[in-house]
């Protein structure tokens, strides 16, 4: 079966890549991302990378992998920061606190030995981060030097802000990058048997 990373992320390319296994980038812009107001934080992302999913054509023997990450702290959902005014008041609210990302993850396959119908698998995976008390300056200069406004809550945990500021992670670290990739490795096996030839 074809693998297809339906992102343009470079994360989330550089994760998939981690698993050793073939894919292509397929993107499509203009997806709606809106979700209803309801949603707890834990299924908005799974929402979201279920509607991304339906907006793609797949091919038979096509499996299509699409995510979402958000951020939640205190009930609060952060998405992608606007501008980079916004990038900095996101940070002001994480600083000293301990804050939730959430991706969700929607694998779509289409099986022609089933005349070619859609199958969807969904999931979502939790990571809890938590950050030191953060100066002005500290904030002013991530958000000025790096820019995080492709990311969810304003920073990225791989660059300087991690480093400087995480001091404590339970979960997954690369599902705070993007994309929960032993969460995905699994589901690839048991949805549509792929890396299921590779033994530990």
């Amino acid at each position: 079966m074809k693998l297809i990373l339906a992102s343009n992320s470079p994360r989330r390319k550089q994760l998939l890549a981690g698993l050793d296994l073939p894919f292509e980038v397929r993107v499509k812009d203009g997806i709606d991302e809106t979700y209803p107001w309801d949603l707890t934080a834990e299924q908005v992302p799974v929402w979201i990378s279920r509607r991304k999913a339906e907006a793609y054509e797949v091919a038979d023997g096509e499996v299509l992998v699409t995510a979402d990450t958000v951020v939640a702290v205190e009930g609060k959902i952060l998405g992608k920061p606007g501008n980079l005014e916004e990038a900095k008041e996101m940070l002001r609210s994480l600083s000293g606190r301990t804050h939730h990302v959430i991706t969700g993850v929607t694998l779509r396959v289409r099986r022609s030995e089933q005349g070619g119908a859609d199958d969807y698998c969904s999931f979502n995976a939790v990571t809890e981060v938590t950050f030191t008390k953060l100066t002005e300056e500290q904030i002013d200069y991530y958000v000025t030097t790096y820019k995080p406004l492709d990311k969810a809550g304003a920073y990225g945990i791989q660059e300087w802000i991690g480093y400087v500021g995480v001091t404590g992670i339970k979960g997954s670290y690369y599902n705070v990058m993007g994309l929960p990739v032993q969460r995905l490795s699994q589901a690839l096996v048991d949805f549509v048997g792929i890396g299921s030839k590779v033994k530990a």
